[in-house]
């Protein structure tokens, strides 16, 4: 069973929709005794870093993610749920976050322009992204397949070879980073096509490290 995690963030149903349409059981709750059934676990969300930890530190969760991760349990960040995982964010002056991962969440600066054009925050449509090396996760994905993003910040990472994936909007910035057990993606999988349910897939199937 795969556990998608509850904590009012948003996005939960999409997610659940996307695993059901691959025949992947799966659960979105924030009782963590559920969640401890789980092979894997799943932690999208949109919205606000500050009102996620909030809600998180509320509830709990945010203890209990750190000890799945710990655990060595298949865990994948998507949007807000990746940049949560990392130490702090810029939004609301500072915000601070899970610190699974050494690093900052950015701010996209206002003044993106790419050919002479100033460009549109958040970030919002389809970009191609560049993946590094042979992670698992994102195995037998096209060369050209595009993503869909929505977002004002962008993850950054104390340690940058941690970088699964770049793409380019005005500035390069991290779209997919992973560590032992740990996939996060800023992108959402769930709402980009076959290339996304790829991932989806991919990481149902995946024992949590690098070559497996």
């Amino acid at each position: 069973m795969i556990g998608i995690v509850d904590y009012r963030a948003g996005n939960l149903t999409s997610v659940a929709r996307a695993l059901e349409h691959l025949h992947e059981p799966c659960e979105v709750t924030d009782r963590p005794e559920v969640l401890d059934r789980a092979s894997h676990i799943i932690f999208p969300g949109v919205g606000a870093a500050a009102e996620a930890m909030a809600n998180l530190r509320r509830s709990g969760l945010d203890a209990w993610l750190k000890k799945w991760v710990q655990e060595g349990r298949p865990v994948l960040g998507i949007c807000l749920g990746t940049q949560v995982i990392l130490s702090e964010s810029e939004e609301d002056g500072t915000t601070p976050g899970l610190g699974i991962i050494p690093g900052v969440v950015k701010k996209f600066p206002g003044t993106l322009q790419a050919e002479g054009q100033r460009l549109k925050i958040p970030h919002m449509g389809w970009n191609t992204v560049d993946f590094q090396g042979d992670h698992p996760v994102f195995a037998g994905l096209p060369r050209a397949a595009e993503f869909y993003f929505v977002h004002s910040y962008y993850p950054a990472p104390m340690d940058e070879r941690l970088v699964v994936g770049w793409t380019r909007y005005g500035i390069r910035f991290c779209a997919a980073l992973a560590r032992d057990n740990l996939v996060a993606v800023q992108f959402h999988p769930e709402k980009s096509g076959r290339p996304g349910l790829r991932i989806l897939s991919n990481f149902c199937r995946w024992g949590g490290n690098d070559a497996a």
